[in-house]
Formats: structure tokens, C-alpha cells, sequence
């Protein structure tokens, strides 16, 4: 079980750790200021005392977590990848949509001032 997000990359294949590493990458560019940590036996980014975003490497996809029901503006674009109620997951074996996965956090960074009454941080306003 992994105690970091380092660890945690770095118990997959060195292609996987690549797209879960830009994935990484990804979210703190959106979100500078979340803190990193492991919940639930994956990486997670908290944000406000709350979470932000989870993602998770398997055999053959990755997937983020909790996907809202509706992301207005890009619902299309996610549909091919909705899994169950609240995942995106994304098949290892196509290329990854880091556009819509930067689109992903954004909305989810929105929805985190939403529930937790916040306006964005200085470095977050440009989203």
C-alpha cells in the first residue's frame, strides 16, 4: 500500500506511470493549490478541507473520481468514457483527452467553491 502519490505511480508499468504522472501534472496545473495525499488506497487532491478529484491506475484504464452527473459544457466529450455513477475512465490502449480531463478539474474546482462556500485562490483565477 502506498503512503504518496510517488509511490503509488511507481507501482505500475513505466508507461502507465507516464500517463498517470501527466495526469498528476494535469490537475495541479488547474489546481496549484490542492494538497496531495492518498485516500481510500489511491491519489487523491483535497481542496478547501475537502476533497477535489481521485484517480486510480488498472490493468487496462485509468479513471478519475467523483464525476458529477452532468458537467454542462462538455457532457459529449466525457460520454465515451463514463463508467458507473461518478467515473471517467480512460482506456489505456487509446490516447488520453488531457484537454478534457483539464475541463474535468476546472468544473470540479468550480463545484468545490459551490459546496464549500470559496472563490478561487490567486493562482486559481485565470481557470
Amino acid at each position: 500500500m502506498a503512503d504518496t502519490i510517488d509511490e503509488y505511480i511507481a507501482g505500475f508499468p513505466s508507461d502507465v506511470q507516464a500517463i498517470m504522472k501527466a495526469i498528476r501534472a494535469t490537475i495541479k496545473k488547474i489546481a496549484p493549490e490542492a494538497q496531495e495525499g492518498i485516500s481510500y488506497q489511491i491519489p487523491t487532491f483535497k481542496r478547501n478541507g475537502t476533497f477535489l478529484i481521485y484517480f486510480a491506475g488498472f490493468k487496462k484504464h485509468v479513471s478519475l473520481y467523483p464525476i458529477l452527473s452532468e458537467c454542462p459544457g462538455f457532457e459529449a466529450e466525457l460520454a465515451p468514457y463514463r463508467s458507473g455513477r461518478a467515473t471517467a475512465k480512460f482506456p489505456l490502449n487509446h490516447p488520453i483527452p488531457f484537454a478534457l480531463i483539464a475541463k474535468i478539474v476546472k468544473f470540479m474546482v468550480e463545484e468545490n467553491e459551490r459546496r464549500t462556500g470559496t472563490k478561487p485562490k490567486r493562482s486559481e483565477k485565470k481557470l
